[in-house]
């Protein structure tokens, strides 16, 4: 008896034709998040590129020191929300440099941090032709290696050794210190390159922790880059600068700052980086409205009853203190001019983070499981449809939207080109209680 698999049935001899494969896996899911691209002025590490690095690293060998170190302020400010940091360190300084005879000593990185670096060559008593060299940071023993000559040193984390007689004998020296590291002085130039760097990385959020004289040159570049990426790219992404009234969704603006639990002080800029990470690690079922910032007692800057008012009518996001705390006193963003297309409550975050979500998961399916690979015929179309109505109702299991109707608010058309197709969604996000009116009568 004849056997194997078909395509057509159209075989000539009596037998079994099967054909195997795997059922098909749906791909739904509501994506995570919790990714901030963000600039800084840093004392160590690479320079002008981006770094990924996650909550829990070990940054000592990367950035220069550890997390709990003043020099990591904003970067321990994002990680109280964040669980990515898309790190960029602005400017190129100078590398610290020191001699021992003729070996030069140069630091791995330029900045600050290299001025902290000693380098010594001691005796080695298990083998007098032999020394030991040692590298020290911040007196702190980081490295150290078995050495006879010049030509036996091998660079490290830290240090860069330069031999310019290889053969040369080492002697004795006591601790010999890198001087002259600089961060560099950061440039309008530097933003720029930040994004055009940042550009071919995933993120939620950006924060700009800047503001000053270039402020009126960089915020309206990254407001139109933002705007690229969300209206022509499909990247529903925001950025968080400090005092810029954009009037558009994906810009939020941070009015004040707040003051930490050991006195320490950050303006606005510095609190777009806590701004940025906790937006980005928000659910599309959740608001920042009256969350506390960690860690922070009080805002740096208290307003009026009145003064509140006005700063979110004008659609600023600020913090006020509350019971010993520093909250947000709502969850929103620069969005003000409402039109037949944009309503109200595009200024919210919390339903600006569902519309983004949802248009993020729907092309990360279509890119995944569709384009290429599903025939565009009514069957094709309606395996997409039914992907969608299963993301929907993830959301509507979340409270992120309410009263989806599988049956009337999904459809899948025909585009106007062969390979094309045309898809509308009525949904209706769910907003956090943020206003409590209560009539209490007296007997």
């Amino acid at each position: 008896m004849a056997g194997g698999t078909w395509d057509a049935q159209n075989k000539v001899r009596p037998g079994v034709y099967i054909n195997t494969a795997s059922e098909r896996k749906s791909m739904t899911a509501v994506g995570e998040r919790g990714t901030v691209a963000l600039p800084l002025t840093l004392g160590w590490g690479p320079s002008k590129e981006i770094l990924t690095i996650n909550v829990g690293d070990d940054l000592k060998n990367v950035l220069g020191y550890d997390i709990t170190a003043q020099e990591m302020l904003l970067l321990r400010e994002a990680f109280k929300r964040a669980k990515t940091v898309k790190l960029y360190r602005l400017a190129n300084g100078v590398k610290a440099q020191g001699n021992i005879g003729d070996i030069t000593l140069e630091a791995k990185y330029s900045g600050i941090r290299g001025n902290d670096i000693k380098v010594s060559v001691e005796a080695n008593i298990d083998d007098p032709t032999k020394f030991i060299v040692k590298t020290f940071v911040a007196n702190e023993e980081v490295h150290r290696q078995i050495a006879s000559n010049a030509g036996d040193l091998s660079s490290n984390n830290w240090v860069n050794f330069e031999a310019k007689m290889p053969d040369a004998p080492l002697t004795e020296t006591a601790g010999v210190p890198l001087t002259g590291g600089t961060n560099g002085d950061v440039t309008f130039q530097d933003y720029l390159d930040f994004m055009a760097a940042i550009d071919a990385h995933e993120f939620h959020t950006i924060a700009i922790p800047y503001e000053g004289q270039e402020s009126s040159k960089l915020n309206p570049l990254v407001f139109t880059q933002i705007k690229e990426w969300r209206e022509s790219e499909g990247r529903k992404v925001q950025a968080i600068l400090p005092n810029y009234k954009a009037d558009y969704e994906g810009i939020i603006s941070v009015k004040n700052g707040v003051i930490l639990e050991d006195g320490t002080r950050l303006d606005a800029a510095q609190a777009t980086v806590w701004t940025a990470a906790a937006t980005a690690s928000a659910g599309a079922n959740e608001s920042l409205t009256f969350q506390a910032y960690e860690g922070a007692v009080d805002a740096d800057t208290r307003y009026t009853h009145q003064e509140v008012e006005q700063a979110l009518r004008q659609g600023e996001f600020l913090f006020v203190a509350n019971n010993g705390k520093a909250v947000v006193e709502q969850d929103i963003n620069t969005f003000q001019t409402v039109t037949a297309k944009k309503g109200k409550h595009f200024s919210k975050n919390r339903v600006i983070r569902t519309l983004d979500g949802l248009a993020n998961d729907s092309k990360r399916i279509y890119e995944t499981q569709y384009i290429g690979k599903v025939d565009n015929n009514a069957d094709g179309r309606n395996l997409f449809k039914q992907e969608l109505i299963r993301l929907l109702e993830l959301y509507q299991g979340m409270n992120a939207v309410q009263n989806f109707d599988a049956q009337k608010d999904v459809t899948v058309e025909p585009g106007k080109d062969s390979d094309s197709v045309t898809v509308d969604v009525y949904i209706q996000p769910v907003d956090a209680i943020e206003k409590i009116y209560m009539q209490v009568e007296v007997k």
